[in-house]
Parts: C-alpha cells; structure tokens; sequence
C-alpha cells in the first residue's frame, strides 16, 4: 500500500491563495475554518523588504501526536497514511489539537453549522456540505480522501496556477516525490517534533515578491 504525501515548491509558490479557495469550495467548511492556509509575511528592512509565502495543510504524519493522544479513537490513520476524524467516534475534547504542532485542527463549535456566511440560513451548497461536519467535534483536512479514493489528485493540487504541488506515493526511493525531495533538499516542517510528516517543502529561501 502506498503511503501518500505531498512535495510543495516554494519557489513556485506566489501566494495567491486558489488552494485555500479550492479547499474552501471542495470541503464546504464553515466559516474561519481553513484546511488549506497560506501563510504570507513581510521581512525584511525598507526599501530591501519581501514578502514569502508557505502553504499549510494537516501534515498526516506517519507518527500523528494526534492519533496516539485520541482518547476514543475517532483520530486515525488508514493504510495508505491519511490522517482521518470518526466524527462518530470523536467526543470533542480537543486533546487532538493541543498535540498537533502544525496547529491545523478545527473545532466546531455549537451553533456554528446552523448559520451559512450570509447570517441568514444556509445556502443550497452550504446545506450540503455541512451535512458532513458534526458539531461538537473535530475536523482537519482529509488530504481530500475523498477525490483519492477515485483516483483523482487534492483540490489544492489541481488548481495551482503554478504547479506547486506534487501529490503521490511518497515511499518508493525512485519515485518522483522521494526524487524532489533528495535532489532538491525537501525538508518537512519541524522535523525536530519526529512526527514523520507526509508534506515535505523544497528550498527553505521562499519565492520572493
């Protein structure tokens, strides 16, 4: 079985957001609830300022802080190494969320379902899509399951304008992400957590805007 991870190129990158947005229109999440974030800060001193960019995603480690802290079972992990939440299962105690180092569970509060973005019920699309959240409980980006599980590629992966992302197995030395990754210096963010993330990010220097 193939474990499954994700090599972004923050070269590439250029912080236009249309992961977040593809995130957003896929999951149909509520609001303030991102799967799919970038990250933009400006360093620098003037006039010699930048701006740099790093997406963040749930990192579906092999080694999930998340998983081992669960108390009922409802964090997960399936065969092919997607990090997953049993909203069946998940009591919402959020001990989840204190272990993730990455920051990158969502809570759903109470209330927070029966609102669209307009404040004045739901939307077709957002009565749909919210009939998948609990509240109460937990959710974190499935590295689109869903869209895997028939073959086809995450949201966040499909729609970048500049390619950035390459999605596969990421366990076979002669594969395309373990190539990336070796050839290029992929490096997952906190390695000194140990958590053997599955999103590794080439070239620690952002492109520069």
């Amino acid at each position: 079985m193939a474990r499954l991870g994700m090599v972004i190129d923050l070269r590439r990158c250029i912080g236009c957001n249309a992961c977040t947005i593809a995130c957003k229109q896929e999951h149909g999440t509520p609001e303030d609830v991102h799967f799919a974030r970038v990250v933009t800060r400006e360093v620098g001193t003037y006039p010699a300022t930048r701006r740099t960019f790093l997406p963040v995603l749930c990192n579906h480690c092999a080694d999930a802080p998340c998983v081992e802290v669960c108390p009922s079972g409802a964090s997960y992990i399936r065969a092919d190494g997607i990090v997953l939440v049993d909203r069946e299962k998940c009591i919402g105690c959020r001990a989840c969320a204190v272990a993730c180092p990455y920051m990158n569970r969502h809570f759903l509060e109470r209330g927070l379902l029966r609102h669209g973005y307009n404040g004045d019920g739901l939307s077709v699309l957002e009565a749909v899509k919210f009939a998948e959240f609990e509240e109460g409980t937990m959710i974190k980006c499935n590295l689109c399951a869903h869209r895997v599980d028939q073959g086809l590629e995450p949201a966040c992966v499909v729609t970048c304008p500049t390619e950035c992302r390459f999605f596969g197995d990421l366990e076979p030395e002669a594969g395309r992400l373990q190539s990336l990754i070796r050839d290029h210096g992929g490096k997952p963010l906190l390695p000194e957590c140990n958590t053997r993330p599955s999103i590794y990010y080439l070239d620690g220097e952002p492109r520069q805007a």
